[in-house]
């Protein structure tokens, strides 16, 4: 939530729609104030109105304390004995007895008040402030106001909650990792066990998440059971009505409920878990909505003490939704990663062995969590007899990326094979149909020639780059430099009339290397580009007198941590005498 001036003043952070949350808090019977963490009004209820009598209009905006806080002879308090303001600067909650404030008309309101922080991204936004009546003095009047106050904190700890998960789930595109954090926000803030089960392409469910109050439940993972159809024998089990009926299901004594004579698999799966855990009550709800139930979700406390009630399971069904939509989301964006990587994986053609010439590459995806990207190596020979190399990235991360990569990488070999000129003269006929075949935006690439006779050289490398990052050669003498020269413009970008592309060679010598790779080799977040080209060099240099294989294997491995882009790598080493 914003500061009062923002655009989000009055925004419920638990959901991002008018819902069943807001609803909640516009019914309350106790008054409640939303404070910025200036201690501004942000919002009020309707219940705060009436008991300060003052409309939410006239307090947005305005300090709380300035406005309502007076001593019992209705003086201002001085700010640095407001206990409300220490409770606000520290972050932490607060709560009090026999406070005053002045009400719109003037007269002065006993009050007891509860503040609880509101939190976003680890950081504090806000305080809600919760305050009631405290005129009457008498026992009962005080335990109500207590258990009133108790249970709107109660409330106010699942909304925070429920927003928490919104957040963290949000931040991963991996199903385990997702189900992972889910389980251990829920534990032990919301209960003392949780599990996870989801249907499996099999028609099982299989459970994949269990967390108790020691960490991992890995005892009770891995556990699958069959799903009835949805048109066959009824499922009276709570874990069999979250999974065929989408029902959410309270279950406030475990132990009253009778175990059935002959429980189906599902039903034995979920009592067999309550029964181990020593569940005193439990609430199972559908992970999805309506057609697009993914799994369930079997929350569990011990303490007959603190049951689940009507609250809980409305809030545990917010988040059983929330967590399908993610689930599926997931399962999708695995499914369009798998379809792109075998792309890529089918395009990368086996490597020629022209003479002694032995090029070897590389292609890693980036990492779990991360989209597919455009990167590829190319490696052919020409009909006039010099090795065409290539390497590339269309700029994109998904399916799209990785579909125009297959469409300049089979235009490329095309152009190069017909055309036997310099390599800027092909790239600028690629750049040219580029726009019009393609669906491609903008790409890097280099094209290189390595001439000479394959046997016994002399070698001459010959190349154009298409704004890609330069190549790396490793000398005989234990030198390495990167070529710079041949540079020109990103594909897509569109070249000077007139103007071609700029070529540049350099002599190849007999047990040197030769590296051509893409950007995610050298790019991490929080680096610039000099560090991840000096870190390289470092790396290639450490490892150039290996074999050429495991020298490309050493440079993938010191790819550093916190890279979120895929790499391809292509290496060629000449020939000693």
């Amino acid at each position: 939530m914003r500061d009062a001036v923002g655009d989000d003043v009055g925004r419920w952070p638990a959901d991002d729609k008018p819902g069943f949350w807001p609803r909640v808090v516009e019914r309350l019977g106790t008054a409640l104030l939303v404070l910025d963490t200036a201690g501004r009004v942000v919002a009020a209820n309707p219940a705060a109105e009436r008991l300060v009598g003052r409309a939410t209009a006239a307090m947005r905006g305005a300090d709380a304390h300035d406005l309502l806080h007076r001593d019992a002879d209705g003086n201002e308090v001085p700010r640095d004995r407001c206990p409300l303001l220490h409770a606000l600067a520290e972050g932490k909650g607060a709560r009090g007895e026999g406070g005053t404030y002045l009400r719109g008309d003037g007269r002065l309101l006993a009050v007891s008040w509860s503040a609880s922080p509101l939190t976003e991204d680890d950081s504090v936004r806000g305080m809600a402030l919760l305050f009631t009546d405290a005129s009457a003095n008498h026992p009962h009047m005080h335990r109500e106001r207590t258990a009133r106050t108790r249970a709107l904190e109660d409330l106010n700890e699942r909304l925070t909650l429920v927003a928490e998960i919104t957040d963290v789930l949000g931040q991963t595109l991996e199903t385990e990792e997702a189900l992972a954090r889910l389980v251990r926000l829920l534990v032990p803030r919301l209960a003392d066990w949780a599990a996870v089960d989801l249907r499996t392409g099999s028609g099982d469910v299989h459970r994949v998440a269990v967390t108790g109050p020691e960490g991992r439940g890995a005892g009770f993972e891995g556990r699958r059971a069959p799903v009835p159809e949805a048109d066959g024998e009824a499922e009276d089990s709570p874990l069999g009505r979250a999974l065929t009926g989408g029902e959410s299901v309270l279950q406030e004594r475990v132990a009253a409920v009778a175990p059935a004579a002959r429980p189906s698999p599902l039903a034995a799966l979920h009592s067999g878990f309550l029964q181990v855990v020593g569940a005193d009550s439990a609430v199972t709800v559908p992970l999805g909505a309506e057609d697009r139930i993914t799994g369930a979700l079997t929350v569990v406390r011990t303490d007959p003490a603190h049951p689940f009630d009507r609250g809980d399971l409305e809030a545990v069904g917010d988040v059983g939704r929330r967590v399908g939509m993610v689930i599926d989301n997931t399962r999708r964006y695995g499914r369009q990663r798998a379809v792109a990587e075998a792309m890529q994986r089918n395009l990368l053609a086996p490597l020629p062995r022209p003479g002694r010439l032995r090029p070897a590459a590389r292609y890693q995806p980036a990492p779990a969590g991360s989209q597919v990207g455009g990167d590829w190596y190319d490696a052919f020979t020409l009909k006039d007899g010099a090795l065409a190399l290539v390497i590339g990235d269309v700029v994109g991360h998904d399916l799209t990326a990785a579909a125009g990569m297959a469409q300049l990488h089979g235009m490329l070999r095309s152009l190069a094979w017909d055309h036997t000129g310099p390599p800027g003269a092909v790239v600028d006929r690629l750049d040219a149909a580029m726009p019009v075949i393609t669906t491609v935006p903008l790409a890097t690439l280099i094209l290189a020639r390595v001439e000479g006779d394959p046997d016994t050289g002399p070698w001459t490398l010959h190349w154009t780059s298409a704004g890609h990052p330069p190549p790396l050669l490793l000398s005989p003498d234990g030198t390495a430099c990167y070529l710079e020269a041949g540079q020109g413009l990103l594909l897509g970008t569109g070249s000077a009339a007139g103007a071609g592309r700029p070529d540049a060679t350099h002599p190849l010598e007999p047990g040197s290397t030769l590296l051509l790779y893409t950007d995610g080799l050298v790019e991490t977040p929080g680096s610039d580009l000099d560090t991840g080209l000096d870190r390289l060099r470092r790396h290639a240099l450490a490892h150039a007198p290996e074999p050429l294989d495991t020298l490309c294997d050493h440079v993938l491995a010191h790819v550093p941590p916190g890279s979120t882009d895929d790499v391809a790598l292509l290496a060629l080493r000449m020939p000693s005498p």
